[in-house]
């Protein structure tokens, strides 16, 4: 079964990046060549026969995973940065952390007004950073068809953040 071979290749590092967490380690899984296929179309999957004009990616796993999913639908690509990383005119939103805040930026110039995109990550968590690149991309005039995570950690409640938005997950925590 997929989902078990998945799960197989995430490894638990406790207490990182600070004490309490346990955060969940994709990397083992992106050095498995078949692994990574696999997990990458089994997110594309559910948008086939979708319109999707772009696929965009949140730093920084989320351009790996992105990239994937991106080749896999047969259209362009978008990465979604933190702040005073991309080169030309971007436009930006900002988000609450649990303690303080932080930034996401896009060129603005990444989608044509009414593009349709799907939002591609690694995890999601608490959902604040996908609900801000929700925003971000609808403030540059794009439609959101949907956001496509390889991880979702369900006891963080992230789906209540994006209550009414179409979200796919492959492996549930």
């Amino acid at each position: 079964m997929l989902e078990t071979r998945l799960k197989a290749l995430i490894r638990d590092v406790p207490d990182f990046p600070k004490p309490g967490i346990l955060f969940k380690d994709i990397t083992p899984l992106l050095g498995d060549a078949a692994a990574l296929h696999d997990a990458t179309r089994a997110m594309a999957d559910n948008y086939r026969g979708e319109r999707i004009d772009r696929v965009v990616g949140i730093e920084s796993r989320g351009f790996i995973l992105g990239a994937y999913v991106a080749r896999d639908l047969g259209v362009g690509f978008v990465p979604m940065r933190k702040p005073n990383k991309l080169p030309a005119h971007t436009t930006s939103v900002e988000y609450a952390l649990e303690y303080g805040t932080d930034r996401l930026e896009v060129h603005t110039d990444a989608v044509v007004k009414g593009g349709r995109v799907l939002i591609v990550d690694d995890v999601l968590a608490t959902g604040g950073t996908a609900r801000a690149a929700c925003d971000l991309m609808e403030r540059v005039g794009a439609e959101v068809v949907g956001l496509s995570f390889l991880v979702i950690l369900d006891f963080l409640k992230g789906r209540q953040r994006l209550e009414g938005r179409r979200l796919d997950t492959v492996l549930t925590y």
